[in-house]
């Protein structure tokens, strides 16, 4: 593989686009713009339908990039999603909804995107040429042997994912790619490689529509699957979820009723008990214990609910 590590205008040549399925022209939309809204309609759901099966396909490489990362993970790493535009943003999508849903925070799970915050809302699309900066973004975070970077681009070329996988790999990181083509750039730069093509877009090169929605599905399934193995969920429930509303009081409730088997009324008096900590009031639900002796068994399941339950019948056998 070229080092690229001290280009010296921070710009890796781009690639000609014309070889990209993403780029291509959808025979089936060549008269878009003389369609009525139902044809118009109609025609992108049926294309649609195509990015679950194009995502099926691609499931051995998913399964190695959640082994891959819950590995690192378990021993201390950080997980990081680098993209720019869409592919960014639908990283930032993803991190943002951990923390919530299994209490995983930022110092664990990051998500950068190329032009930095402003490229949230608003387009800043020469930033994804800058090969140099990606690669400057993870050096500013530490990136190391631990950690495991996932670059995410439709087009599987985007310099500034490639070149942050490239330090990626420097440092000792393990690297994780996510592309819409076949045989993308990206396989160059990466450990695993996640090739998802759903073939050409409606409107053509317009990779928020079905490629936006591969590569949402694909992250969905990492980071779900990562933090199902990681502990933070039982049964299907949320384990680690964070209950800072009205709602998710709510929710917490029937999470913790649910899984321990007891009424709304008792599941509320466990939460209370255990500081809110849900995993804490499940396993005091199940044991009949308190929240010291929940806490015990968590640790030494190092916080696998149904470990911690299994460890604390056997003790009382």
């Amino acid at each position: 593989m070229k080092d690229y590590g001290e280009h010296s205008c921070g710009m890796e040549p781009l690639a000609g686009n014309s070889s990209l399925t993403t780029e291509e022209r959808n025979k089936n939309s060549l008269q878009l713009d003389t369609m009525s809204t139902q044809e118009i309609l109609t025609l992108i759901n049926a294309e649609d339908h195509k990015v679950a099966p194009a995502v099926a396909a691609a499931i051995p490489e998913i399964i190695e990039a959640v082994d891959l990362i819950a590995n690192r993970l378990k021993a201390g790493g950080r997980l990081f999603y680098v993209g720019a535009g869409t592919s960014g943003r639908l990283g930032i999508l993803d991190v943002a909804e951990i923390k919530p849903t299994f209490g995983v925070g930022l110092d664990t799970v990051e998500a950068i995107i190329a032009g930095g915050a402003k490229a949230i809302t608003e387009s800043v699309e020469e930033a994804e040429d800058d090969f140099h900066q990606g690669g400057e973004e993870l050096k500013l975070r530490g990136i190391g042997e631990s950690d495991v970077v996932v670059g995410i681009a439709a087009s599987g070329s985007t310099p500034f994912v490639l070149g942050a996988l490239v330090t990626a790999r420097k440092r000792g990181a393990a690297t994780i790619g996510i592309a819409c083509n076949h045989n993308s750039r990206l396989r160059d730069y990466s450990d695993v490689t996640i090739e998802v093509v759903v073939g050409p877009e409606v409107l053509t090169g317009s990779t928020r529509m079905k490629a936006g929605s591969a590569q949402k599905m694909v992250l969905n399934m990492i980071s779900t699957a990562t933090m199902v193995k990681l502990g933070h969920v039982y049964e299907n429930l949320m384990m680690g979820m964070q209950i800072t509303n009205t709602k998710l009081v709510h929710r917490a409730v029937r999470i913790v009723s649910a899984a321990a088997g007891v009424s709304a009324d008792d599941a509320a008096a466990l939460l209370e008990a255990s500081g809110n900590d849900i995993k804490t009031a499940v396993v005091m639900g199940k044991l009949q214990v308190d929240a010291a002796a929940a806490r015990q068994l968590l640790d030494r399941a190092e916080g696998y609910v149904r470990k911690a339950i299994a460890l604390g019948r056997n003790t009382m056998d």
